[in-house]
């Protein structure tokens, strides 16, 4: 209850206020002060997609000043750090070849469990900024979390898909609406794929079309 009114003064201390920045605590008037803002976007790689089972599109490396961003944004109550992160992941989207001219972006879902702890979910609020920079038009809840599971960060990557194994769900709004473009999945991080792939498999089996994921960020592999 706290963390969730945290971030509800947060938000709304960072748009009316000059608000410390999350990162530095210096005071800006942006999301994000210029250094800090400099640091995350040191880690912007090229943009298109990485062809893999699931294609992937990664706006950044899961690393340095981004990697502190999203921590800032996710567990620190910065849910208006999506804004400028969505801004970015739109502009690199503008420049890239998208393998379908159309799709509708669907988030990854967190469980009612989590969501309620932490007050928002951070890939829906990505993916809200993302659409509304893109036109890509947004099921916010084309997916449901319907188990609760480990954080895939506390997961050896060997056990990551087991972990997530039967965690979501079509929603019945996603079902009623038959949607006929591609769906493009969104998160904030990449790392094993077990996630995106255990979602995608769920939209397939109930004969939806999903062509990839696109992402803040994307670890690097392990070797």
């Amino acid at each position: 209850m706290l963390r969730s009114l945290g971030w509800h003064l947060n938000h709304w201390a960072g748009l009316v206020l000059e608000s410390p920045c999350p990162l530095c605590r210096r005071s800006s008037p942006k999301a994000l002060c210029a250094d800090c803002g400099q640091r995350v976007q040191d880690c912007a790689i090229a943009p298109g997609w990485q062809q893999r089972a699931l294609p992937v599109f990664a706006w950044g490396q899961y690393e340095g000043g981004l990697k502190r961003a999203i921590a800032a944004l996710k567990y620190e109550a910065n849910p208006y750090l999506a804004h400028q992160l969505g801004d970015w992941m739109a502009a690199h989207w503008h420049t890239s070849q998208p393998p379908h001219p159309q799709f509708t972006v669907v988030p990854i879902p967190l469980h009612a469990d989590k969501l309620k702890a932490r007050g928002f979910n951070q890939a829906a609020w990505l993916a809200k900024r993302f659409c509304a920079q893109t036109g890509l038009p947004l099921m916010p809840h084309g997916l449901e979390r319907i188990r609760a599971t480990q954080a895939q960060f506390q997961v050896a990557g060997r056990d990551r898909r087991q972990n997530v194994q039967g965690a979501f769900q079509v929603s019945q709004s996603l079902l009623s609406r038959k949607v006929k473009t591609p769906i493009l999945l969104l998160d904030d991080i990449y790392t094993t794929g077990a996630t995106a792939h255990t979602a995608a498999h769920t939209l397939r089996q109930q004969g939806i079309t999903v062509k990839g994921i696109v992402v803040l960020a994307i670890t690097r592999p392990e070797r």
